[in-house]
């Protein structure tokens, strides 16, 4: 199960990698070999992620807004970026997140493409360099610097923030003569209205994403109101457990599953998209959750046939985005460090980052970077705007929140009771302690 967790933290990984597939209009990126050994270039850095370098010779829809961001780093530096690339076929039964650690705990690479999980766990050993020094560090969102400091050290950048939000079908809600809820308590009144006039299961879900209810509830006052960081120490050293934050959206979920407004038997085995888009796209069902650039993207919600509107998760503070950050981070023993903070720099520049975000419509990392966005996001966006959101993912949490808390969410959804969820959270607090 622990090994499907971070297969479906590597899905998150290649999204933030191959989100501009969708992207056209552009001029061809020329074709520049980006592989080269040792005695050819005399400036290189290796860079170990998930997806290779494209077909030159590829139609430019399949160019990749990453991949234009290194072309620019290349040109502008002189220094050749190697594709050093993960494949199932390749590492077998090994997960991308399993061949990461390796590498970087054998400082085999010198740039890597990290998931929240291994961000947490690499920082924690010391293994990742400190990037506060990056030029885009000093114009960081407040977030970023939140989810990837480690004991002071700013050890991961990405190149996008990945929001997590509410897909509605805004006619269902209106024909019905529903607001769009705020509150736990209005989003299952919501559902008793819809599964009333005949919508059986008024909650489209997956086996991953279910997570993002509990984040968004049990974090919203930690995460905005001014004693943040004294109640994540309390946390870290189990003065406070992360059982009695997330107790009560366990329960919420809970509701959701006995009363039938997802369906918990097809959200166990369904992969992200697969067990919900149809009945989404063909008004069966209201409500799904997904991430900023499925709004995007015409192989998931892009191109919906009524008025969709992304909006925040239930919570006691209202309508709340749930944030996960992967990144880019870099070996703390880097064969070729000065290069790579050189490329790094270069790819997280106000240009590089302006190229990538309007490529792909998504949220830079960078206050100093704004996309205009669709309407159906206005509504998400406007949260973050305002500074209000939790994070599903904050690497000074000794213990793991996406993954965990997904392994606890899908036992609830096997049948699991609420108080058997709490003690494996308790269980699993004490080891990260430990």
């Amino acid at each position: 199960m622990k090994q499907r967790i971070r297969n479906g933290l590597f899905v998150l990984a290649a999204v933030l990698l191959c989100a501009g597939l969708a992207a056209c209009g552009t001029k061809a990126v020329p074709d520049v070999n980006l592989i080269q050994n040792d005695t050819e270039s005399k400036r290189y850095v290796n860079l170990f992620g998930p997806t290779e370098k494209s077909d030159p010779d590829a139609d430019n829809i399949a160019r990749k807004a990453h991949e234009k961001t290194v072309l620019m780093a290349e040109e502008k530096l002189g220094i050749t970026v190697e594709y050093r690339t993960y494949t199932a076929e390749d590492y077998q039964d090994k997960t991308y997140d399993e061949v990461t650690l390796d590498r970087a705990r054998n400082n085999m690479d010198d740039l890597y493409l990290l998931n929240p999980d291994v961000i947490q766990v690499l920082g924690t050993e010391g293994k990742l360099a400190d990037l506060s020094g990056l030029t885009v560090a000093k114009n960081l969102r407040e977030v970023v610097k939140t989810a990837n400091t480690i004991d002071g050290k700013l050890v991961a950048i990405p190149q996008e923030v990945v929001a997590y939000g509410l897909f509605v079908n805004k006619e269902l809600f209106d024909k019905y003569k529903l607001s769009l809820p705020n509150t736990p308590e209005e989003f299952l009144n919501c559902c008793k209205v819809f599964q009333e006039n005949g919508i059986d299961t008024p909650v489209g879900a997956n086996r991953w994403w279910l997570e993002t209810f509990v984040f968004a509830q049990a974090y919203a006052e930690l995460y905005n109101e001014e004693d943040t960081d004294a109640r994540i120490r309390e946390l870290n050293s189990g003065e406070a457990k992360y059982s009695d934050y997330m107790r009560e959206s366990f329960e919420f979920l809970k509701v959701l599953i006995e009363e039938g407004y997802i369906d918990a038997e097809k959200a166990y085995v369904s992969e992200a998209l697969e067990g919900e888009r149809d009945d989404f796209l063909t008004e069966k069902c209201p409500i799904v959750m997904a991430y900023w650039g499925a709004a995007n993207a015409d192989t998931a919600y892009g191109n919906p046939g009524f008025d969709m509107q992304v909006i925040g998760f239930p919570s006691s503070l209202g309508q709340m985005p749930v944030f996960t950050i992967t990144g880019y981070g870099i070996s703390s023993d880097a064969k070729h460090m000065e290069e790579a903070m050189a490329v790094l720099d270069e790819i997280l520049s106000e240009e590089a980052l302006s190229a990538y975000a309007e490529t792909n419509q998504v949220i830079s990392p960078s206050e100093h970077v704004e996309v205009e966005c669709i309407d159906a996001l206005k509504p998400l966006n406007k949260r973050i705007n305002e500074g209000i959101y939790v994070l599903a993912s904050n690497a000074n949490m000794k213990m793991e929140q996406w993954g965990n808390v997904c392994l606890a969410v899908r036992e609830l959804l096997n049948g699991a009771s609420v108080d058997d969820c709490m003690a494996e959270l308790d269980r699993l607090q004490k080891e990260a302690i430990k």
